[in-house]
């Protein structure tokens, strides 16, 4: 099945400020895999009365969550006022309450939550915050709480490399990224080992269980590759451009560039997109 974008009856974009919803859920059916296997992972008898989304952004993954636990209290948390805006645009009141905040500083509320669910977003805080950001979280669970997230680990994949070898590629674009200070540089940090996350989280919890699982996306063409990222890892390198004098355009064909080289097109002409992802269960 094909995961290429569906763009008819789209709203105009957002702020290039923010994160784009729109952007985002251009491969909605793809990016709601991770969600629902987190989700299956935890069970058939599983019944969470309150459930903190963390980093829910438009609301997709608050909404499987409803779907699965409809007697749970469900709250959506996320930094980006845009993603706020359409996740209470796509589910009421009556299903769902949503808050903006930073998940390195966010306090669940230690008495009621059973579960803390993230989907795709630790990976988005730099090393040394990581895991301490995590294991804190985790600690405010109550015993037998549940703390399930998954994040992308493709730092070395093409799509991701192909990032950083594009952004420091001459061209006007490198003297804007050279003139970024070192903790709003766009790449990310690549994803600690396994032992690395158990060693952290073990001494808290009663079971901790972790997995990768390699998601392949059938794209139309290496297109598909930079559109799917403009809603994610691409977005730093993009909005440190500025908009006018095709330097942002120029980025990305050299991207581009690189994405075909990383990529062979299949038998069909389809492009392959590996997506591995890691996968984190802890019980408290």
């Amino acid at each position: 099945m094909s995961s290429s974008p569906k763009t008819s009856n789209r709203s105009p974009p957002e702020s290039t400020s923010d994160w784009s919803p729109d952007q985002y859920l251009l491969f909605r059916q793809a990016r709601d895999r991770p969600i629902r296997d987190l989700i299956a992972f935890l069970g058939p008898d599983y019944a969470p009365k309150h459930i903190t989304d963390l980093g829910c952004g438009p609301g997709t993954s608050t909404a499987l969550l409803a779907a699965r636990f409809p007697s749970a209290h469900l709250t959506g948390v996320d930094s980006s006022p845009a993603m706020l805006a359409r996740a209470r645009t796509a589910l009421p009141s009556s299903v769902a309450s949503f808050a903006q905040a930073d998940v390195r500083t966010y306090l669940p509320d230690p008495h009621t939550t059973d579960l803390l669910f993230s989907n795709a977003v630790f990976h988005w805080l730099r090393t040394p915050e990581r895991l301490p950001t995590i294991t804190r979280l985790l600690r405010t669970l109550p015993k037998g709480g549940v703390l399930a997230l998954q994040v992308p680990d493709n730092y070395d994949e093409p799509s991701h490399r192909a990032m950083r070898e594009a952004a420091a590629a001459p061209g006007p674009w490198r003297a804007y990224f050279a003139a970024l200070p070192p903790d709003k540089r766009p790449e990310l940090d690549p994803v600690e080992p396994v032992v690395a996350y158990y060693d952290a989280l073990r001494p808290h919890c009663s079971e901790v269980e972790i997995w990768t699982t390699q998601y392949v996306h059938v794209l139309e063409d290496h297109g598909g590759i930079v559109e799917w990222v403009k809603g994610t890892g691409l977005q730093p390198f993009v909005n440190a451009l500025p908009e006018e004098d095709g330097v942002r355009e120029g980025l990305l064909r050299a991207y581009r560039e690189r994405l075909e080289e990383g990529y062979p097109r299949a038998g069909d002409g389809k492009v392959l997109l590996r997506y591995p992802r890691r996968f984190m269960v802890a019980v408290r």
